[in-house]
């Protein structure tokens, strides 16, 4: 049985980047806690960098 994917809000995305680039929380750790692949959390972080003017 497959289980079902988590949709992570953007203030959810944000606070898990936040979690690694602030608090210095390895990836794996994060990815283990939040059960992502770490594929994932590297598009998050990546999308969050191109699009980073946007908030000023």
């Amino acid at each position: 049985m497959r289980k079902q994917r988590k949709n992570y809000t953007s203030q959810e995305k944000v606070f898990i980047i936040k979690r690694h680039l602030v608090d210095q929380v390895p990836v794996s750790d994060l990815c283990d806690e939040y059960n992502l692949q770490p594929n994932v959390f590297y598009r998050w972080q990546k999308e969050f960098f191109e699009n980073g003017s946007a908030a000023f």
